[in-house]
């Protein structure tokens, strides 16, 4: 997951249409829990703030941490930076330690895996479906208070991850530097030479990762099996449109990668400062895939690990996406409690049925990709 754009509201999405288709020292003890009808607890076993005797002593136990440690969490990315300073602002006695903004989901595994046995280890994830489902090995199961109102399909039934966030794939591009899109076929044109540029290794980071299923979608294919994908951004190699460079806020302003495939609430940020950014995504393509969090399983800081989660998943963490132009996995919920901040939810785009990607479509595209990729785009 390459944290490499602007992050920010949705604020101008007319226009996008989709047609139906079908992130040194020794490590910090676990802190004993208070004690709940089953006596003292390890919040590092808890699945539950139950385990620990009630969410009072889940939050009297991470006070006592008094540290949390998150990472791969832009400020600008789908609201983040508003809901780290709201969960601080609720809990002012833990000191959340944001590490590497901009990097990508395999960064956080292979970053907790280095940091193993450290104070500094990351405490919780927040990764693409693909880099998740292939780590669940480093997690620990976990519900949230609201875990049975989230839908089943959009969560590991032990509480091992949890969707979380989604937004729509597009095609974000300078009005001022190259035609409007109209078609996948336009930007194999000569206009485009040099111009087309991925969010990331779709090996690795999950917004390229789903920009590729898009393609494959709107070429015909599926989003369990990216090979039509793969091949278009082959063609668009082949026509020298391809640019191998991640794309961020500075390679934008200066017209360095004028034509980006990333999530809408990662595009419509780059308006504020390029106001002749545009929005387009394939009528045939609605993709939508979720990011996951997770709880690392060699946390540093347990209970802090586990309060945030329940942080997220109440009303204020869910607006808190919700206010960053994702939409939250209890939309609905909100929806029907009358908790959802409904100028948030109305600045959404409107689109018909959407495709969101089953973990077995994204366990076979994975694998697609792992053995493809390379040798048909490098």
């Amino acid at each position: 997951m390459t944290r490499a754009l602007t992050r920010g509201a949705f604020i101008a999405l007319a226009g996008l249409t989709a047609a139906t288709v079908a992130a040194c020292s020794p490590p910090a003890k676990d802190t004993p829990a208070a004690t709940g009808t089953s006596g003292t607890v390890n919040a590092a076993t808890a699945t539950s703030a139950k385990d620990l005797g009630g969410m009072d002593a889940l939050v009297a136990a991470a006070e006592k941490e008094g540290a949390l440690n998150v990472i791969a969490l832009p400020p600008d990315w789908a609201n983040y930076g508003e809901i780290i300073k709201g969960f601080q602002a609720k809990y002012p006695k833990i000191k959340v330690t944001s590490d590497q903004p901009d990097a990508s989901s395999a960064d956080e595994i292979s970053t907790a895996t280095r940091l193993k046995g450290q104070a500094t280890a990351p405490d919780v994830f927040d990764l693409g479906p693909a880099v998740a489902l292939a780590n669940t090995a480093t997690f620990a199961a976990y519900k949230v208070e609201a875990f049975d109102k989230i839908p089943a399909d959009l969560k590991d039934g032990n509480g091992l991850w949890v969707n979380d966030y989604g937004g729509l794939m597009t095609v974000g591009y300078d009005s001022a530097k190259v035609p409007a899109p109209t078609s996948l076929a336009d930007l194999l044109k000569p206009e485009y030479k040099g111009k087309v540029a991925l969010n990331g290794d779709p090996t690795k980071a999950g917004a390229a990762f789903a920009g590729v299923q898009m393609v494959s979608l709107a070429e015909g294919g599926t989003a369990a099996d990216p090979a039509k994908g793969i091949a278009w951004f082959s063609s668009l190699k082949k026509a020298g449109n391809f640019l191998p460079v991640d794309p961020t806020p500075a390679t934008i302003e200066s017209g360095q990668t004028p034509v980006v495939f990333d999530w809408s609430y990662n595009q419509v940020g780059v308006t504020a400062k390029v106001p002749t950014w545009k929005l387009w995504a394939p009528d045939n393509a609605a993709l939508m895939t979720y990011y996951v969090q997770a709880i690392s399983k060699d946390a540093p800081h347990p209970a802090a690990a586990r309060l945030w989660q329940e942080y997220l998943y109440s009303a204020d963490g869910q607006n808190g996406w919700l206010k960053g132009g994702a939409k939250p996995v209890l939309f609905d919920e909100l929806t029907t409690a009358g908790t959802i901040d409904k100028t948030a939810a109305d600045a959404l785009p409107k689109t018909g049925t959407v495709t969101i990607p089953s973990s077995e479509d994204t366990d076979k595209a994975k694998a697609a990709l792992a053995t493809a990729w390379a040798n048909a785009v490098g």
